[in-house]
């Protein structure tokens, strides 16, 4: 019987693209990782087939361009997906002369997709009598799925059919293009109908049939949203269907019969092979078809083997002359203990004898991870304290373990710890649990039955390993881990760290959460918490985990860890910034950890005093907005506003939402607040309704929710700081979020009076003036803001004075402020329409300004033009101390995108060398502060400035310190051309001390 297999061309291409490391070709550079593992792919395709399903049809079916019929249904089709990877883009031709290498037939066609070509050629085929294979994961072709069609994903081994398209879709192959057209595609920007997801799609299908039965009695369903929604985004869910629908009726270029399968001609084949250099592929291939490895591979293969076997010996000599190893331990030098039966340098990034240079180590491992099963089932569970005892004693033979907690809330200072994970190996991972209950009631006897070891004794095991010098723990995350440890009176040291290796490493590159690293590096979704904890209201804390469900997910969590570090680690080296990590990032996680045990003292009753009085101006506010619409309204309610704004009092620029409300949203309602066009009654009536929102966010987000997060054993506000939620090196805080209180209003510095200093203690802030400005005239290199700086000139009133003409002396406040405006613009890439609405002056005027400002300091426009440049060719920009800002997608075709990288990639190594700058001078800060006999402790961190509190008697010795540490923290990586100014004050609050 005839058998078709139809390739989705594309598929391969990205998932052999995204699974494998890089790969140029060593005679020019070429790019060829992607052709590389598509050949690997087809090949193993070809050869792997059982000879019951081997394909008498065969070929790989491409997209022909972006453009296709859809486009001109709907001209949004696809507008949101970003133009593919740079080094991607001239492999796609060279895969298409690999497939003709191969003998088999390359296909594509102007004006369709392949998916169109392969629902033509699967329909044809059908009904011919053939079975049809389709070697795709795309939920896109589900729908073509049927008794003699399934789908094949070679990456998984597994077969889609009938069953797992239900499973992915909810409902059978035949009402697939339905389901997807009341959900939408975000990545294919198919509309859908708003609210309705593919779980709900399928519920709505299921009872009535189809869609055009659904939109015909969309009157009947119940829940007033949906039903409100679906009448209103009929329409869009036929378009939906439309582009989602795949078209069977091509009128295809190559009939089917042409598809028959030829083998390959092994002259061809390896020709190919050759020229791209694939000298293993080569050498597989040729031993496949019997003939002659060609020359240059098996010169290549011999190298590669002689190094091998000279790697092996070293191997041997250096187990025999060391303590015995275990079989499964690291093969890194951070792993290992050295010959002489010393501890390993757990700070060192260099490679093992014979592994070659760190980027063919980290090459390697990359490989290793992406090949390496994961396997969660396979975890032990420790509950005898004896096998507790021999995995630490194992991990103090190798001198190093992956290690993870968990606990029952997400608040390291009131979190209670459930259990920890361990792991020693890729796939040799255990789950200790300490604190599980059994059933849902009241567990008046501890533990109930559960067999676990008692948390004071598996702590005293614990303790001497986690705190070892000569042993590194591995985690993900461990500022938590070490916070929650503290409190339990263990200091885990030394550490490495997963999430601030690949902050080093691929900052703006993705995030570094753990689930996305696996994704990314092992190819691996790990365990969700609501698949082993429930979701919603059926929610358990982890201590009511079964525990073979918590041994899978805990054990994962450290074993994926250690595959991570394993990955990550080398590449420091390899890709040169080892430097950051070991001297911005890994420092600064103990002392980020005692800033938030410490915490900030807060007073109750200046807060709910502030609360009482925001709400009365509230009050005040909303009868004003009433009194100016003519009418009642609940002025928090987006659509309501708008109905009033644009509706009842026709203002200009309304825009309607997906959803069909008029849109508010803050920059609107600035336009329309600055267009001296409108009625002053109308302008009035915008101005009040921001007021009342500013004032409405300050009350809900800070005077009604701080209270909350204090501390009801320390009486104090513990913020958490991320040190990898930001592209260019600065720290974030959460819970609460204490860097957005607004300062620049009184109703801000209000709250700002609640944060106070304990009897016999002040606040301290230590603040940098004008921190990147200075950055800019230095790297830059602007000698007349460079001899401002070094003169303590007022730099704001010296670049009127260069710009306007207008003496220093007497300068009017208007003149310097919009100096100001214009010093601190550019360096955020301002555009003369944000410098016009800040000023409120004319556009033309406001470019005038920017250009003046150029013309005054050429070199600016220098250093903007050069780093565009750079971000351009290699993807990512430095600071100062070497930190990478990466931005893949500079040189994307849209133009508001593009533009907007660009901005971003000037102002990174400003803002960027000034979160090194501060994260120096706050690793610094606790042995300097230990050294001058002073007991201030380093609370907070917003921005440019650190808070301390420090005993009455030791503020002025204090600031002197701080000042000393901030000013000199740049030295001696970097010798800046202008100095850097600390201002210091004390006071009762941290309002007060500035």
């Amino acid at each position: 019987a005839s058998h078709v297999f139809l390739v989705d061309g594309s598929g391969y291409i990205f998932r052999a693209y995204h699974a494998l490391p890089p790969l140029t070709r060593p005679s020019d550079g070429l790019p060829v990782g992607a052709v590389h593992g598509f050949c690997q792919m087809l090949w193993k395709l070809l050869q792997d087939m059982d000879p019951e399903h081997r394909p008498t049809h065969l070929a790989v079916v491409f997209d022909y361009s972006a453009r296709t019929f859809r486009n001109d249904i709907f001209e949004g089709y696809k507008a949101n997906r970003p133009p593919p990877p740079e080094e991607l883009i001239p492999q796609f031709p060279v895969i298409r002369d690999a497939v003709r290498a191969f003998q088999v037939a390359c296909i594509e066609q102007e004006g369709f997709e392949a998916d169109d070509i392969i629902a033509t050629y699967a329909r044809q085929a059908v009904e011919a009598g053939a079975d049809v294979t389709i070697v795709s994961s795309d939920k896109d072709l589900m729908q073509l799925v049927g008794p003699r069609t399934v789908m094949l994903d070679t990456m998984k081994d597994r077969t889609i059919g009938a069953d797992e398209v239900r499973e992915k879709f909810g409902v059978g192959p035949d009402k697939v293009v339905d389901v997807q057209a009341l959900a939408g595609d975000s990545s294919d920007n198919v509309p859908g109908v708003p609210g309705i997801g593919v779980k709900t799609a399928a519920l709505l299908i299921n009872e009535y049939g189809d869609l055009d039965t659904l939109l015909a009695r969309a009157e009947e369903i119940k829940q007033k949203k949906r039903r409100e929604n679906l009448l209103a985004f009929a329409d869009q869910a036929r378009l939906s269907r439309e582009l989602v629908h795949l078209r069977d009726d091509v009128p295809l270029d190559v009939p089917l019969a042409d598809l028959g399968v030829r083998p390959p001609d092994p002259d061809t084949l390896l020709a190919f092979m050759e020229e791209m250099e694939f000298n293993t592929l080569t050498r597989r291939v040729a031993e496949a078809f019997g003939v002659a490895v060609p020359e240059a591979a098996a010169k290549a293969t011999a190298l590669s083997k002689a190094t091998a076997q000279s790697k092996a010996r070293r191997k041997a000599r250096a187990k025999s002359a060391s303590r015995k190893r275990k079989e499964k331990s690291s093969d890194s030098a951070a792993g290992r203990k050295a010959d002489h039966g010393g501890k390993p340098d757990h700070g060192s990034t260099s490679v093992p004898a014979g592994a070659g240079s760190p980027a063919a180590l980290a090459a390697a491992r990359a490989h290793e991870a992406l090949t390496t099963p994961i396997e969660p089932g396979t975890y032990e569970t420790v509950t005898e304290r004896v096998r507790l005892q021999s995995w630490l004693a194992e991990a103090r033979e190798q001198g190093f373990l992956a290690f993870d907690t968990e606990t029952d809330s997400l608040d390291a200072m009131q979190a209670r710890l459930v259990g920890v994970s361990l792991a020693l190996a890729p796939g040799r991972a255990c789950y200790v649990p300490l604190a599980h209950a059994a059933g849902d009631g009241l567990d008046l006897e501890g533990a109930g039955e559960i067999a676990q070891i008692p948390l004071d004794e598996a702590l005293e095991d614990l303790r001497p390993v986690l705190e070892d010098p000569a042993i590194l723990k591995i985690g993900q995350n461990l500022k938590y881990d070490g916070l929650l440890l503290a409190r339990y009176g263990i200091r885990i040291a030394p550490i490495e760290d997963t999430m601030l290796l690949s902050y080093a490493l691929d900052a703006g590159r993705g995030g570094h959460g753990m689930d996305e690293l696996a994704k990314r590096h092992l190819g691996h979704t790990c365990i969700a918490f609501k698949d082993v904890a429930g979701s919603g209201k059926a929610q358990v804390t982890f201590d009511r985990v079964p525990l073979d469900k918590a041994a899978a997910y805990a054990g994962e969590d450290a074993d994926v860890t250690l595959r991570l570090w394993r990955v990550l680690k080398p590449r420091l080296a390899a890709e040169h910034v080892t430097t950051v990590y070991e001297t911005l990032e890994r420092p600064l996680v103990p002392v980020l950890a005692e800033m938030e045990r410490a915490g900030i003292l807060v007073d109750r009753a200046i807060l709910s005093r502030l609360s009482g009085d925001f709400a009365q101006s509230l009050a005040r506010l909303e009868a004003e907005i009433h009194e100016l619409a003519g009418e009642p309204f609940n002025v928090g309610s987006p659509k309501q506003l708008g109905e009033i704004l644009f509706g009842r009092m026709g203002l200009p620029g309304g825009k309607r939402t997906r959803t069909g409300a008029w849109s508010t949203a803050a920059g609107q309602l600035d336009d329309l607040a600055a267009n001296e066009d409108l009625p002053e009654e109308a302008r009035r009536f915008v101005a009040t309704v921001l007021e009342w929102r500013q004032l409405a966010k300050l009350k809900s987000t800070y005077t009604d929710a701080l209270p909350g997060f204090i501390n009801p054993e320390t009486g104090r506000i513990h913020t958490s700081y991320a040190l990898a939620a930001t592209t260019t090196g600065r720290l974030a805080s959460t819970d609460p979020n204490l860097q957005n209180i607004p300062v620049r209003t009184p109703e801000g510095r209000e709250i700002r009076t609640a944060f106070i200093a304990p009897e016999g203690h002040k606040l301290v802030s230590a603040d940098y003036s004008q921190i990147e400005l200075r950055i800019l005239a230095h790297i830059a290199d602007i000698e007349a803001l460079k001899a401002a700086f070094a003169k303590g000139l007022d730099i704001h009133a010296m670049t009127a004075s260069e710009m306007f003409g207008v003496p220093i002396e007497g300068m009017p406040g208007e003149v310097r402020r919009r100096a100001k405006a214009i010093n601190f613009g550019i360096i955020y890439g301002i555009s003369a329409f944000g410098l016009a609405n800040q000023l409120a002056i004319p556009r033309e005027e406001a470019a005038a300004y920017i250009e003046k400002y150029f013309e005054r300091f050429p070199g600016i426009r220098d250093y903007m033009e050069a780093t565009k440049a750079t971000a351009r060719t290699q993807g990512y920009v430095t600071t100062l101390f070497g930190r990478r800002i990466h931005y893949p997608e500079i040189n994307s075709r849209n133009h508001q995108r593009r533009s907007f990288l660009e901005r971003a990639a000037i102002n990174a190594p400003i803002q960027g060398s000034a979160a090194d700058i501060i994260r120096r001078a706050m690793i610094r800060m606790p042995e300097a502060l230990e050294a001058a006999g002073l007991r201030a402790r380093m609370l907070l961190q917003v921005h440019d400035e650190l808070i301390f509190e420090v005993p009455d008697g030791e503020v002025e010795a204090t600031m002197a310190c701080v000042r000393g540490v901030m000013e000199r923290a740049a030295e001696p990586a970097v010798a800046l051309s202008v100095p850097l100014v600390v201002d210091a004050a004390a006071g009762e609050s941290w309002e007060a001390a500035h």
